[in-house]
Order: structure tokens, then C-alpha cells, then sequence
């Protein structure tokens, strides 16, 4: 008994530890990083004293929750660095970008240092070095326009956050959309390719609109 004590007790802060960050993801995508620690607490199923315990400020719990989905937005930013057409690796990081923060509004807002020091700071600084230098070789390829700059990223997410729709997978087909008009907007010498199929946002309106 006293032997398999210790092993328990280390399963149970591990448990404990997943369902206050399997809650903080889900409260933080629906409503927002302005969540109250006590209802992250109530939501998973612990007490204020345990939250604070395994995450003594709230920079610790986000920047917990969203690790897996900074090293998912690294990873989307090295996949189009390396596409040898700079044009289309940057087209890839737009759309893909876009829906990984459709996703999770939460997410958006911590990029975006909503709260100082939430995200690991080395990794944001590497995501937005490397676009500036997608975005540096696809204007010296003629496709990008001569004009953007790194700001308008930031426009876009900001932007793109602001879809709201019923449901995620709604929000999706919306964002994927938005960054096709995006990306039309950055291209140097338009070439109107087929946008993505528009959401269902406005169902009163004409089918013909």
C-alpha cells in the first residue's frame, strides 16, 4: 500500500493537470483569453487551489495550452519556407494560418501578445522572421505586391478572428475564403483564380447575390 501510494498520487496530478488544460482550450476558443481562472477551475473539475498549484498565473496556463498550436504554426510557416515557388509557399501559409486560427480565437489572441509573455516568445519572433523572408523572396519573384509589408499579417489574422459563425466547421469554410480574398489583395498581378466555396453566413440573402 505505502509503496503504490506515490504512484497514484503522481497519476492523479497528471490527470488533474490534462483536464485544467483540456478546459482552458475549450473556454479560451469559445469565449477568449478573458476567461476567469475560477471557471477554468469549475469546467475542469478541480479546485482554485489545484489550478493555481499547477499553473500559478494565467501567462503559464496559456502559453501550456497553446504550445502544441504555436509548434502547428511554426511547422505550417517552415512547409511554405521550403516550397521552392515563393508564391505559393506564401499562399500556403496564408490559407493554412488562417484555419488553424479559425479554429481557436483563443490562440489568435495570445499570438497576438494579448497577454505579454503567454506564448513562448523565441518561437512567435521565428513564425514572423521567417514570413518576412517568404514574403522578401516572393517579391523579388514579381508575385507578391511590392508593398506589403509584415503588418498586413497581422491585419489578416486580426481580421480573420473576427469571423464568428455557429459552428467551427462553418468558421473554417468562412476563413478559407477570407484568405483567398487575401491572397488575391497581396498578389502583385491579380490572376483571379477561383475563390474557396463561400460559408452560409447570410441565409436571408438572394441566392443569386
Amino acid at each position: 500500500m505505502t509503496d503504490r501510494l506515490p504512484h497514484t498520487l503522481r497519476s492523479d496530478a497528471l490527470d488533474n493537470r490534462e483536464r485544467i488544460l483540456d478546459a482552458a482550450r475549450a473556454l479560451f476558443s469559445a469565449d477568449g483569453l478573458d476567461v476567469p481562472m475560477r471557471e477554468i477551475a469549475r469546467r475542469a473539475g478541480v479546485g482554485p487551489a489545484t489550478l493555481y498549484r499547477r499553473f500559478p498565473t494565467k501567462q503559464v496556463l496559456v502559453a501550456e495550452a497553446f504550445a502544441d498550436l504555436l509548434r502547428a504554426c511554426r511547422a505550417i510557416v517552415d512547409e511554405g519556407c521550403a516550397d521552392p515557388d515563393p508564391w505559393r509557399g506564401f499562399c500556403l501559409v496564408i490559407e493554412k494560418i488562417c484555419e488553424l486560427h479559425a479554429r481557436d480565437r483563443g490562440f489568435t489572441e495570445a499570438f497576438m501578445s494579448t497577454f505579454p509573455g503567454a506564448l513562448d516568445v523565441a518561437g512567435r519572433a521565428y513564425t514572423l522572421r521567417s514570413v518576412a523572408g517568404l514574403a522578401r523572396r516572393a517579391k523579388d519573384a514579381g508575385h507578391l505586391r511590392s508593398d506589403f509589408v509584415l503588418d498586413d499579417l497581422i491585419l489578416i489574422l486580426m481580421a480573420n478572428k473576427g469571423i464568428h459563425t455557429g459552428s467551427v466547421a462553418t468558421q473554417v469554410i468562412a476563413s478559407r475564403r477570407f484568405a483567398g480574398l487575401a491572397i488575391q489583395a497581396f498578389e502583385a498581378c491579380p490572376q483571379h483564380a477561383p475563390l474557396p466555396p463561400a460559408a452560409r453566413l447570410a441565409s436571408a440573402a438572394p441566392d443569386s447575390a
